[in-house]
């Protein structure tokens, strides 16, 4: 049994009101759809697959794609852990108007708190400060994307998608202290590039 419960702010349900009466089956396959693209299993999948392709390349690539993974298996811990000490009912499980209107059941009953998809969301946007500014900015829309489609789904209260991501953000952080991810010093003088040989004196 858990240790804490959470209750939902009036934000939360205000939010969750709006989205089961304004929602629609069409809406809801599509959340449903896009929704995958952050599951644990699928992102850990993901994530290893790149690492092991990343073996025979520089020491960045090695040294990001050992990042991402450390992360990815973290971010997928986490919010388990975290469920286990903290009970919130899922919006889903508190609407009519929501399942006539087409929302699905996500989860277990009381895992709302906190969002693990939006843990991999922030995680990922967090990682993605690093990247030159045209990708950065399209990771940053791609994982915002993802982690609004668990509030339209009503897997999660609006609370517990903005403390997933912030939580994600402060691990993913974290992980680099691990790994060495992001030091500019690092990425600087460790490059992918093939050494030129010197040249030999006469």
């Amino acid at each position: 049994m858990a240790l804490f419960t959470a209750r939902p702010t009036r934000l939360d349900q205000l939010t969750a009101t709006f989205v089961a009466d304004h929602t629609n089956s069409t809406i809801e396959r599509v959340a449903g759809a896009l929704t995958w693209a952050a599951d644990e299993r699928v992102l850990s999948v993901l994530a290893l697959a790149w690492w092991i392709s990343c073996r025979n390349k520089g020491v960045v690539t090695r040294r990001r794609s050992d990042h991402i993974l450390l992360t990815t298996v973290a971010a997928t811990i986490v919010p388990h852990l975290i469920k286990k000490l903290v009970s919130q009912e899922r919006p889903d499980r508190l609407t009519v108007y929501g399942h006539l209107h087409g929302v699905p059941f996500s989860g277990h009953k009381y895992n709302a708190f906190p969002s693990g998809h939006a843990l991999h969301a922030g995680a990922l946007a967090s990682a993605a400060t690093t990247l030159a500014p045209p990708q950065r900015n399209s990771v940053w829309a791609a994982v915002s994307l993802l982690a609004a489609t668990r509030v339209v789904l009503l897997a999660h209260w609006m609370s517990d998608v903005a403390a997933g991501f912030a939580i994600g953000v402060v691990l993913e952080r974290l992980m680099r202290f691990v790994t060495g991810y992001g030091g500019a010093q690092c990425e600087n003088n460790a490059s992918d590039r093939p050494k030129r040989p010197k040249a030999r004196s006469n």
